[in-house]
């Protein structure tokens, strides 16, 4: 008579190992809850703040809306506002063209001012720090509107650039009421709010390494090959990381435009930016659906220039590690 054993089952184990098995361990679980309600005001912020007025403007901008009127009344007229846009609105193509010479203008040399100044105090001497945040304190106080209008005073008929000026004999004028020279203005106060992008420079030209220039320096370079060869290579990242914040922020530019020229755009339109053209709209004559539509196509023309220059940036960005 023979007997027949069954293999031994294994049991079902419990502890640790078995409850990480089954999924997520409770602690795991409770750490994920408690980061989502301490997220949860930036959340509800984004959403009530950012989201939610995002979408509500892409509807406004296939419509007529005119703020003055209650929602029943407004109408949906599909892609019209972008029509009359880009075919019956001159006013609009002018913004376009302002925009972009301040833009394009303003934008390099700003950076070019940051670069240099971070270059002379990349150095050590006394005071190194005090001039530091000197250089950096019209970016902190940033396009404030008080700022605006001290420039608009200096640059004002009795201002002090005229009264400079009058010193060596030279007969000023209103610049910033002359159309040849009020977006000059507005490019020259950019300019001076270098602050920002300086101190980024400043900080990537302490991580270049000795190593390098004392190499270059044993081959025969002098400065200027140094600051080509090496500087620039390896502060590349660095410019490219400013050139696109700059770019964007130039674009942007709105209070010095609407202070200087007192709201209008003026003088005859030689200050009318982009994003003083959509408050216009919007504010001001009240064409909310319209102005929605701008905004839109605002936001991705900057969307494109900001892919452009990441598809640009391959070709001469190089990163230590090799990995352009």
């Amino acid at each position: 008579m023979s007997v027949t054993t069954r293999p031994a089952q294994p049991r079902p184990q419990s502890g640790p190992a078995a409850h990480q098995r089954r999924g997520r361990p409770a602690r795991h679980r409770d750490d994920g809850r408690a980061g989502y309600v301490f997220l949860s005001p930036w959340l509800l912020g984004l959403a009530l703040v950012t989201a939610i007025p995002m979408l509500v403007s892409l509807y406004l901008s296939f419509t007529n809306y005119d703020i003055l009127s209650p929602w029943s009344d407004v109408d949906w007229i599909g892609l019209e506002n972008y029509r009359k846009m880009f075919t019956d609105d001159p006013a609009y193509w002018h913004a376009v063209r302002v925009t972009l010479i301040f833009a394009f203008i303003a934008t390099p040399l700003k950076l070019g001012a940051a670069l240099g100044v971070a270059l002379l105090l990349n150095r050590s001497f006394r005071g190194a720090g005090l001039f530091r945040g000197l250089f950096y304190l019209p970016s902190l106080l940033g396009g404030s509107v008080a700022v605006a209008m001290i420039w608009r005073s200096i640059f004002d008929r009795t201002g002090a650039l005229n009264a400079f000026l009058g010193w060596f004999g030279i007969e000023g004028k209103a610049w910033v009421n002359d159309p040849s020279t009020a977006l000059g203005t507005l490019i020259l106060l950019a300019v001076w709010q270098f602050g920002a992008p300086m101190v980024i420079f400043l900080a990537g030209l302490k991580q270049v390494p000795a190593e390098l220039y004392e190499a270059a320096e044993v081959d025969g370079a002098g400065n200027f090959r140094k600051f080509l060869s090496v500087t620039l290579p390896m502060l590349s990242p660095v410019i490219f990381f400013n050139l696109v914040l700059e770019t964007i922020h130039g674009f942007q530019g709105f209070t010095s435009a609407f202070v200087l020229s007192g709201g209008t755009g003026g003088p005859v339109d030689s200050t009318l930016m982009y994003t003083l053209q959509l408050y216009l709209r919007g504010f001001a004559n009240f064409e909310m659906g319209y102005a929605s539509a701008m905004a839109w196509v605002f936001l991705l023309t900057i969307g494109l220039v900001t892919l452009v220059l990441f598809r640009t940036g391959r070709f001469w960005v190089h990163y230590s590690d090799g990995d352009d």
